[in-house]
């Protein structure tokens, strides 16, 4: 029996899911999902990814079923996966959501390309987000973001105007040939699966946007910065829109017809959506610099920043800040949240890597094979392009540096989030809350344990490493090298969104603009 298969890969959902509805048209189909040894291997996964993927793929396979089909879960690589399958019950097509994963990812894709070619086999690949593929410049990409998010959801016919059952393919012996979500199990090499981390599937996705459009949007606005307020105050949808729990397009047109439907009173939520509706444009954005150019995995997008602080890279540093020991408290206290919970708000993340790349002068790409496995909502585009541009060596963005002290006075004013993760910080006084190192002795004795003392002095080591990277900066063929980048990966639009309707949305306020 001729059929197509439907291979889901960051896209766990039925709902607008493009590659499911374009199969469904043509006849029987078979779901698949692979699980990929190679790619479980590589520095930027964890448990916790694993984890969230299979609680993902439970609920999507009870979705599946309710329309008749399954989810078959194959383990091998993705080539060997599906020669398997089309030796034993040869389809006719393959589809799938493109994909702008990390290196191996890339390669894989390649490789399933070439794999189709060799057996004359159709692969048709689909837009999962406002990601251009084969994109020659930046001149054009605002108004294909706005065309996809406009575009109608992509829908299911009713279950009596299927051609079949959504998965009507006989399998010899399933049980031999693929897992179900129930028996997957994690490689036994993974670990980091934090117990506060938020759970996956659709399910849990909806009523996350749900909260989030209703409610917690008016604290948007002025509640993401601190960590305090913003697990809040953020929509927390990163990670359904990593894995597609939600696809992108769905949550710009919900929160659009939120928009739309919002009563005058509602001034502040609907001020907090305008500016969330901003992130999502960036969202994509940033997974556009990988997706054009792949190697900002591994190599400075300048390449004039190459060996500026490669050769210096100290593992003491690195170990402390990894064990949340650097002695700032702020940065600490970050550290320690998001091994407890995978999850943190984007000013800290940048203030991480800020304290990373400037006072102690580490190379990012360590740092962010570290912060990869520690973010649940990991998602590649963005993680790589953050990390070069908060360390310096995009070449064209004003230098970030964020004084993790003068974040804790900003955002944590009376101490309480350095006190909820670090419990020594509980029986300091609040005078000495920002700098604890500089207590007296006698009142530290009186806390009963050392307080650590910071790695490096933060004014003496920042103002070292900014006049580094600004004397490299500052070289001739360095400056030449910038119009390369900026025709490559620069806004066009400066993060602005056209919309045709009546709810418009306006540009970012400098607390959300992202930049670059």
């Amino acid at each position: 029996m001729s059929y197509q298969l439907v291979w889901f890969k960051r896209d766990l959902r039925c709902e607008d899911h493009a590659a499911l509805v374009e199969a469904a048209k043509i006849g029987p189909i078979r779901c698949i999902y692979v699980l990929e040894p190679t790619l479980w291997m590589q520095p930027d996964v964890a448990l916790q990814h694993f984890e969230f993927i299979r609680e993902s793929l439970h609920d999507l396979d009870t979705q599946l079923r309710l329309r008749g089909g399954t989810i078959e879960i194959h383990v091998g690589e993705v080539t060997e996966v599906l020669n398997n399958i089309w030796e034993a019950n040869p389809f006719q097509g393959l589809h799938s959501h493109q994909e702008t994963g990390n290196g191996l990812t890339y390669s894989r894709d390649r490789d399933v390309s070439k794999w189709c070619q060799s057996r004359g086999i159709h692969w048709g690949q689909y837009t999962q987000f406002g990601v251009t593929r084969g994109l020659k410049n930046r001149n054009e990409w605002q108004a294909n973001w706005q065309k996809h998010m406009e575009a109608p959801l992509c829908e299911l016919p009713p279950i009596q105007f299927w051609k079949a059952p959504l998965s009507s393919v006989p399998v010899p012996n399933p049980s031999a040939h693929y897992l179900t979500p129930s028996t997957m199990q994690a490689p036994a090499h993974l670990g980091h699966n934090p117990p506060l981390r938020q759970r996956g599937g659709r399910s849990v996705a909806l009523r996350t946007l749900n909260s989030f459009l209703k409610q917690r949007s008016m604290w948007y606005r002025g509640g993401i910065s601190s960590p305090l307020s913003a697990p809040d105050a953020c929509s927390r949808l990163s990670v359904y829109l990593t894995y597609g729990c939600l696809s992108i397009r769905e949550v710009v047109q919900a929160t659009n017809e939120e928009l739309l439907q919002m009563s005058p009173d509602a001034s502040r939520r609907k001020s907090g959506l305008t500016a969330f509706m901003s992130r999502l444009y960036w969202h994509c954005h940033f997974i556009q610099k990988l997706e054009s150019e792949p190697e900002i995995e591994w190599r400075n997008m300048h390449r004039g920043y190459d060996a500026l602080r490669e050769n210096e890279f100290n593992d003491d540093y690195f170990n402390a800040l990894k064990d949340g020991k650097t002695g700032w408290p702020m940065v600490d206290a970050c550290v320690i949240m998001l091994r407890e919970t995978g999850w943190l708000n984007f000013r800290m993340r940048a203030m991480l890597v800020s304290v990373a790349a400037y006072p102690l002068w580490l190379h990012w790409k360590p740092v962010g094979d570290w912060l990869s496995t520690q973010f649940l909502d990991y998602e590649p585009g963005i993680h790589w392009s953050q990390l070069q541009m908060q360390s310096g060596t995009t070449g064209i963005n004003v230098t970030r540096v964020y004084n993790p002290i003068k974040q804790a006075q900003d955002h944590d004013q009376k101490g309480f989030f350095v006190r909820k993760w670090l419990p020594y910080m509980r029986q300091v006084p609040d005078m000495w809350l920002f700098e604890p190192w500089n207590m007296p002795q006698e009142v530290q004795n009186n806390i009963g344990r050392d307080i650590p003392q910071p790695l490096v002095d933060i004014a003496v080591a920042t103002k070292l490493s900014k006049d580094r990277l600004h004397a490299r900066r500052n070289l001739s063929e360095v400056r030449a090298g910038k119009k390369s980048v900026v025709d490559k990966h620069a806004s066009r639009a400066g993060g602005s969104i056209r919309k045709k309707s009546s709810a418009k949305t306006t540009e970012a306020s400098p607390q959300l603009t992202l930049e670059f």
